[in-house]
């Protein structure tokens, strides 16, 4: 189908409403980041708080740092990461593998790289203020049994959600999808989308056509904040290939109070999480026993 011939596949299709550059920064310990979300100029949308496109070698990573109130997301697309909690569970995940993570009342791990080079992505999704403190979960699934579809030189990888009529096995407390789409040259592809969801692009590699046929290609490490709608609509117009995540969820509509890896509703529970967390109680006490390096 050319451009001139296109119909709108959706009555309602989601445009690109905002354009971010992830610039690169450091984080951790030696590890550089492109923070897509979580910036000055997208400092959250709801129900995400944060994007990374990380990079990390040894002897650098993340050493041992608390979460609380929210759910960590690691993607990984190249390399590994070794994880180890203060709750006794550690393991690697490597190229193509998701670690699914609710931190909820807390958690405390370090999360460091296990071959020369480590890339992926790591997103963290706010949780509502009655789950917050719940009881932290892992779900982690390897890279052969995340489901994948193909069809006309589209392919989709379900980390949550559906596509192409595949489901994820991974259950999300907020409502979230997470699709990892390759796209050859030529090839086009309409996404349902729930309609009341926020939703965003993130660029892996390659550059794309997102939203309207006739819109200007948008290139790798591009955050693409999309407009309401029940679907989007893309286009490898270009000679290589387009890689990109396609991301959303249903936004929980509460205030976000963060400081740094606490992500609460008030002042006063970051007052307390900061507290609980230092002397090692209300879900951190195997805090004072931990040390993971």
């Amino acid at each position: 189908m050319s451009q001139s011939d296109y119909s709108p596949a959706f009555n309602k299709p989601r445009l690109v409403l905002k354009k971010v550059l992830a610039k690169s920064q450091h984080e951790g310990v030696g590890a550089v980041v492109r923070r897509a979300i979580g910036r000055s100029e997208l400092k959250n949308l709801d129900p995400f708080i944060m994007l990374d496109h990380f990079s990390v070698s040894p002897p650098g990573g993340f050493p041992d740092h608390p979460h609380r109130g929210f759910e960590t997301v690691t993607y990984m697309l190249e390399g590994g990461i070794t994880h180890k909690d203060f709750a006794g569970h550690e393991g690697t995940i490597r190229t193509g593998d998701v670690q699914w993570m609710t931190a909820g009342r807390g958690i405390i791990h370090s999360e460091m790289p296990a071959e020369a080079t480590n890339k992926g992505l790591q997103l963290w999704i706010n949780l509502s203020a009655n789950n917050k403190m719940i009881e932290p979960n892992y779900q982690e699934v390897v890279s052969e049994k995340i489901p994948s579809a193909e069809e006309d030189g589209v392919e989709v990888r379900v980390i949550a959600g559906e596509a192409m009529g595949i489901h994820s096995p991974v259950y999300t407390t907020t409502p979230t999808m997470f699709l990892d789409f390759s796209m050859k040259p030529g090839s086009q592809f309409h996404q349902i989308i729930p309609e009341s969801w926020n939703s965003f692009v993130y660029v892996i590699e390659g550059e794309g056509v997102f939203g309207s046929p006739n819109s200007s290609p948008n290139m790798a490490h591009h955050v693409l904040v999309l407009s309401n709608g029940n679907g989007l609509s893309i286009w490898n117009n270009s000679s290589k290939g387009l890689r990109f995540v396609l991301i959303g969820g249903q936004p929980i509509n509460e205030p976000v109070v963060q400081y740094g890896p606490f992500v609460m509703n008030t002042q006063h529970e970051i007052d307390k999480t900061i507290e609980d967390y230092h002397y090692s109680k209300n879900g951190f006490e195997m805090g004072k026993y931990f040390k993971s390096q």
